[in-house]
Parts: C-alpha cells; sequence; structure tokens
C-alpha cells in the first residue's frame, strides 16, 4: 500500500517542532539545526503522501513542498521563551490542528497532550558533561528529558551508543527506541586536484596540514591533542583547528602557548559551511579525540570527502568511523601521537584509509534518515491503533 491512513480515509497529519531551525550560518547554528534542515527538506520525498505541519520561530520557515510552515510570533530564539512554548502553547496546537503524530527532534517534547509522540535524543552531554551548560538550561535538559522519554510514544536515537545511555540512564526498554543514523550532505565529496590547489592558494594554506573541525570546549579534547601533535617528530605539518570557541577554552590556547607551538597549531575560528568541504579536501590527515559524541558529523564529512580519520574509540564514533580510521584511547596521549606519526610517514596507508573511508561515508545519507524516521513515525502510530494503521514501506 502507498499510504498510511486512519480508518477514516483522511491523511495521517504530523507535527514537527523545528523552533531550534535557525538558518543562520554560525557555529551555534551547527548540530540540531542542520539535522532539522536536511530531515525536513528529505521527509516529503520518501513519504510525500503523510501530512506535515512544522512549528518554526518567527522568519525561520523554509520552503519545502508538501510541508506547512506555522511561524510563531514568541521570541522562542531565546532559551526560556522556547521552553515556555514548548510545555504551554504547542499543546494547545497541536490539539487544534488534531495532529496524529508529534516529532520533538531535540530532547523535550510537551509532557501534556492529544497525540502520541516521536522523541529524538541526540546525546546525553548534559548528564556527561554538566559545566557545559548554563545552570537553567542543564536543569530543564535533565529534568525535562526524563520526563520527556516516559510520555514519547517511541524515541529515534541517533547512533547504537545514544541507545545505549538511553537504557542506561532512563532504564527504557529496549525495542522503544529505534536507531536513526544522521547523514552527510552531497556537498561533501573528493575535490579535483586542480580545485584542491585553488583552494589552498586562496586561503594561503601549505600542501600538507592536519585538520581538526569542532566547537573548542573540554569534551571535544583538543587539549590532548595539541599535547600528542608536540610529540611529533619534526619537521611536521601545521594544525588547524576550525571552529567556534564554546566554553573553557582558554585552556587549549595556553597549552598552544605552553608548548611553544603558537607558529604551528592555528585556530581558524568559525568557518561558514560552505567554506567546509574545501578544509577537508586540502588537509592530509583528520583528527578528532572527542571524548563523547552522540554521532559526530565531522569524521563522516572528512571521510565523504576521502580524507583520512584518526578518531578517539569512544562513544558512537566507533559506529561513524568503522574500519575506515585509525581509532585511538581519547586518554592515550602517546597512543595518539603514534596514530598520527604512522600516518603522515605512510602513504599507502593513507590511501587505504581514504578508500574504506568513502565506502564508510556512503553508509550514511540524509534520506535515509528521513526514512528511518518514518518508519518510526509508522511504528509509533500502529501501536496506538493496531490494523487502524497500514505501513508504507518502499
Amino acid at each position: 500500500m502507498d499510504i498510511v491512513r486512519k480508518s477514516t480515509g483522511r491523511a495521517i497529519h504530523v507535527g514537527v517542532n523545528a523552533h531550534l531551525l535557525s538558518l543562520v550560518h554560525s557555529y551555534r547554528s551547527a548540530g540540531i539545526n542542520w539535522y532539522l534542515y536536511h530531515l525536513l527538506r528529505c521527509l516529503p520525498e520518501v513519504h510525500s503522501q503523510f501530512r506535515y505541519t512544522v512549528f518554526v520561530g518567527n522568519g525561520r520557515s523554509m520552503v519545502v513542498p508538501g510541508i506547512q510552515f506555522r511561524s510563531s510570533s514568541w521570541p522562542t530564539h531565546h532559551p526560556l521563551v522556547r521552553m515556555v512554548w514548548e510545555q504551554g502553547v504547542q499543546p494547545v496546537a497541536v490539539r487544534r490542528l488534531r495532529l496524529d503524530l508529534l516529532h520533538a527532534p531535540a530532547f523535550v517534547g510537551p509532557l501534556w497532550g492529544s497525540c502520541p509522540v516521536v522523541l529524538t535524543i541526540h546525546d546525553l552531554s548534559f548528564l556527561f558533561f554538566p559545566q557545559g551548560f548554563r545552570p537553567w538550561n542543564r536543569w530543564y535538559l535533565a529534568l525535562f528529558t526524563r520526563l520527556s522519554v516516559r510520555r514519547a510514544r517511541r524515541i529515534i536515537a541517533v547512533s547504537q551508543s545514544t541507545r545505549r545511555d538511553l537504557i542506561r540512564w532512563y532504564g527504557l526498554p529496549s525495542d522503544q527506541i529505534d536507531v536513526v543514523y544522521n547523514g552527510v550532505d552531497p556537498v561533501f565529496h573528493p575535490w579535483s586536484e586542480a580545485e584542491v590547489t585553488a583552494f589552498r592558494t586562496a586561503h594561503g594554506l601549505p600542501d600538507r596540514f592536519l585538520l581538526f573541525v569542532g566547537t573548542l570546549e573540554p569534551r571535544k579534547n583538543v587539549d590532548r591533542l595539541i599535547e600528542a601533535y608536540a610529540r611529533l617528530s619534526r619537521p611536521r605539518p601545521p594544525l588547524f583547528l576550525v571552529g567556534g570557541t564554546g566554553w573553557l577554552y582558554d585552556e587549549v590556547f595556553a597549552r598552544i602557548e605552553a608548548l611553544g607551538l603558537t607558529d604551528e597549531v592555528r585556530h581558524v575560528g568559525y568557518v561558514p559551511a560552505e567554506e567546509l568541504p574545501g578544509w577537508y579536501n586540502a588537509a592530509e590527515l583528520f583528527v578528532y579525540p572527542s571524548l563523547y559524541e552522540g554521532f559526530g558529523l565531522p569524521p563522516v564529512e572528512a571521510m565523504a570527502c576521502g580524507t583520512p580519520v584518526i578518531a578517539s574509540n569512544s562513544s558512537s564514533l566507533p559506529e561513524v568511523v568503522g574500519e575506515a580510521g585509525m581509532l585511538v584511547d581519547p586518554a592515550d596521549t602517546e597512543a595518539l601521537t603514534e596514530a598520527l606519526e604512522r600516518a603522515l610517514q605512510d602513504p599507502q596507508l593513507r590511501e587505504t584509509m581514504r578508500a574504506k573511508g568513502l565506502t564508510q561515508a556512503r553508509r550514511f545519507s540524509w534520506r535515509e534518515t528521513a526514512q528511518g524516521t518514518v518508519e518510526t513515525y509508522q511504528r509509533a502510530l500502529r501501536e496506538k491503533e493496531g490494523e487502524r494503521y497500514v505501513p508504507a514501506l518502499p
């Protein structure tokens, strides 16, 4: 069958809370913003006969055939206002629109309402790294995520690692959680040698350099990366740190200065999304020693560009990188140095990692993310109405 319908014959009406969709180019707009952007763009493609209403903040809607955007006059770009909207206004809107299902794609759903809720959990960093959140934001996420997962009909985890965390910390039944991986945008692909040369020239980049992409904050483990880099034998290619400054980032710059690396380790800062493929393509190695990731998009983006990846063996990163890259203990500085040294000195190893990385990256697409999300919607609806709902699988 090609459609999911209620016994009344009315098409299923799905709502999505996309108030975290910003469409603004800044490092703070990454992550969940791009998850929402790509998910909304692909949802109608994989199941065009669902009806979608998407709740957004003022001036943040996209143009997507098959989706109706409802813009709020509330200034929900302010977190406290958004919290009030989520728990007070959203349930009323859901009832008025007679939604059959609501997708809360960012940890928290309304604690009361008239329809089942599907919840996406990206990670539990607010529990593992609470210092990285403002106190009230940490309190809201910790309390309302716990309450939301109890109310949700089904839960989407973006990795098996996040799924395990949910089971461990919240005691959720394993069959309530679906793993739906994030995707990688097609703009991340290998460039020609001429394109890479032109990019290096335009940005004043050397022929060889190491690359890290991510916000400078403790859980990204950049200070250990710098220590590992300092132990590399000379001559060594420079290390470029691409990303905005988060919290407690002063330690990173203090470590660079203390180790005498100010000429070799360079903080580029935030880079617009459209420039990132060039940075990945131009780099000799991509290094990502993060302590904790719910998914970890940068390693996938690097592999999709054909750049060899060295990453930590913690949380979700072994799932994302697979056997395509080198995985090391993020707490072992010596092991990270050895991995870097080996990859830098062995061009055949880099070529093997490049080929495997391209294959691994093809496992992840936003269309597959949307397909998996729709299948979760269908499971949630079937669990409510039994045979009154019929799945529409490809």
